[in-house]
């Protein structure tokens, strides 16, 4: 049982996110993570060259990496069901927790403690706090994307997302909702 740790993340492709939403394009939880890894590597940049920060660039694009991935048994549960109250939240974290405990138990002893900060970060650290917001980002730009093929389903949802990163007080996402996000919102030809 300790060699099947990279096959089961490879299945990370298979899981699609926004269950609950009409999309013009399925997303995988392997495409979001790897969205979310380059996010939180430009967050973690911004953090420390322009607001005097001192995050580990590395753990943070680690961290992002590996974010969803309990996921691969869990599934993506969606916000609405999953944040609906706190008795959810909190069985929905400790199935998060038992998943992430079984893909650890996939590893040869040797490597576990590598990946167990990986899997099973200190939420409270500012590297945590980088990742939460390149989640929240790589979900907003999902919503500027559904929107410019004309999906109105994701109106509300980029406006929720978008008052949730502004309310993380961190200058660095700020900073990327501000600099980088309207180009998001641009034509491959407005681009260049």
């Amino acid at each position: 049982m300790n060699d099947q740790f990279y096959a089961v993340l490879a299945r990370m492709k298979y899981i699609s996110r926004w269950a609950l939403m009409r999309n013009t394009r399925a997303e995988s939880v392997h495409e979001h993570s790897f969205d979310v890894a380059l996010l939180a590597h430009a967050l973690a940049e911004l953090h420390n060259r322009r607001f005097g920060g001192q995050v580990n660039v590395e753990q943070c694009v680690l961290q992002a990496m590996y974010h969803d991935a309990p996921e691969i048994f869990t599934g993506d549960m969606p916000t609405p069901v999953k944040y609906d109250n706190e008795d959810i939240r909190r069985a929905y974290r400790q199935v998060e927790q038992l998943s992430a405990e079984k893909l650890l138990g996939m590893l040869p002893d040797d490597l576990q403690e590598v990946y167990r900060p990986l899997l099973l970060p200190d939420e409270t650290s500012e590297e945590a706090r980088i990742v939460k917001a390149a989640d929240k980002i790589s979900a907003l730009l999902k919503c500027v994307e559904e929107l410019g093929q004309g999906n109105r389903e994701f109106a509300s949802a980029r406006r929720t997302l978008e008052a949730a990163i502004r309310g993380m007080k961190l200058p660095a996402a700020d900073c990327f909702l501000e600099e980088f996000l309207p180009a998001f919102e641009l034509t491959l030809d407005e681009q260049g």
